[in-house]
């Protein structure tokens, strides 16, 4: 956004294209899309993909194309629309109707779907810094003084930081809650010690729907991860408590199944799998049993985020060596002259071959012996480890 930046080039331009906001809570998604609007005078609909739906979506298109000046649709959350919801948005885009700003805190590549995701820019905004929140707290401090007309003195501000975790939006409602407690004092001062204390004293109940929602599931996670159930179920009835989703709940246990646990346990998936489809058949109260359940599980497995780590690898050398040819002998070969040209030539049928292997090179020639999955150290994957070495001997040194 600074001098010169590509997003405050665009914005000067008087032209938009259609954008993706992707970053963690609290970093100014919706404050820049208001900003971006207000700055072009441009009609500005705003929709949480939480509680609209297609028929609040082609509200807001009708009535921009009735317009005729062209607008802004914001929509927050975007991850959380449907695929027909995400549908509905394309005709619209593509001609223009709205320009289309979405904000997510999840990755759009896997979030959006790609005829949307490819007529859109995807910006990237990265937590706030000390820096960034201290001025953001300095103007915030000069604005409540003006309101209430009393003095405001930040003497310890190590705690108003951590509370935020570099989200803004936590760092503004923590002090506004500060002073609001403190109203009747002047000056109102600010201490490491008293931020604490009144911040645990009002934040304790758990709520869905605003800052803590991301922290109790992180210490949900944390807590499988790290194998200890007791903080498992703890942070699992925290949220059944608040009211949380169920079946959001679920999900990301399907997700820690494969993501840390892995082949140390394939049953954890499994699991994790049949308690997502248990908890949208059976619904609450009951499914809270079926998820003490899977989350004691996943928390007493041991673990392994092995196959995790083999796709990031993976990843990572295709962007960085690019698409390369795919080996002549283990290409498809349909057509006479794709078999003449070597499609498919001297490609070893592993059933053909005793214990059905057959030592053949499966990668580019440009990265052959590469290996991307490192097995962990783990009963079931050090036999996995045993497996691949008698195979594959000394060509990725397992």
């Amino acid at each position: 956004m600074g001098k010169n930046a590509i997003l405050r080039k665009v914005i000067e331009s008087g032209s938009i294209p259609s954008m993706i906001f992707w970053g963690p809570p609290g970093v100014g998604k919706t404050t820049l899309a208001f900003i971006i609007a207000s700055d072009l005078g441009l009609p500005f609909y705003t929709l949480s993909a939480v509680s609209s739906g297609v028929k609040e979506v082609r509200s807001v298109i009708d009535q921009a194309a009735a317009d005729k000046k062209g607008a802004i649709l914001f929509i927050d959350e975007i991850h959380r629309f449907s695929k027909s919801q995400q549908d509905s948005l394309l005709g619209a885009v593509e001609k223009g109707i709205i320009t289309l700003i979405g904000a997510t805190t999840e990755n759009p590549s896997f979030e959006v779907i790609s005829p949307l995701l490819s007529r859109c820019q995807v910006y990237i905004l990265k937590p706030l810094g000390k820096d960034e929140l201290l001025t953001l707290l300095g103007s915030a401090i000069g604005y409540l003084e003006n309101q209430i007309n009393k003095q405001i003195k930040i003497e310890e501000s190590e705690a108003l930081l951590r509370i935020s975790g570099g989200d803004a939006r936590k760092l503004l409602n923590a002090l506004e809650l500060i002073v609001g407690t403190e109203a009747r004092k002047d000056p109102i001062v600010i201490t490491n010690e008293k931020a604490f204390d009144i911040i645990q004293e009002k934040l304790a109940i758990y709520d869905k729907s605003g800052e803590m929602h991301y922290d109790v599931i992180s210490a949900f996670i944390k807590s499988m991860r790290g194998s200890d159930p007791n903080g498992a179920v703890y942070w699992l009835a925290r949220m059944i408590e608040g009211g949380e989703d169920p079946l959001f709940i679920a999900r990301r246990m399907v997700i820690l199944a494969s993501e840390d646990i892995g082949n140390a346990n394939p049953n954890a998936l499994l699991l994790a799998s049949t308690c997502f489809d248990a908890v949208h058949k059976i619904g609450m109260p009951e499914s809270r049993i079926i998820l003490s359940q899977t989350a004691v599980y996943l928390a007493t497995s041991p673990k392994s985020n092995a196959s995790y780590m083999a796709i990031e690898n993976a990843l990572e050398e295709v962007r960085h060596s690019g698409d390369l040819p795919v080996p002549l002998h283990i290409r498809n070969a349909p057509t006479k002259l794709m078999k003449e040209i070597g499609y498919g030539k001297n490609y070893k049928y592993a059933h053909s071959y005793e214990g059905n292997f057959a030592d053949l090179e499966f990668l580019p020639d440009k990265i052959k012996g590469t290996r991307f999955y490192d097995p962990g150290k783990n009963k079931r994957e050090d036999e996995l480890r045993v497996w691949l070495r008698e195979r594959w001997k000394e060509k990725y040194k397992y």
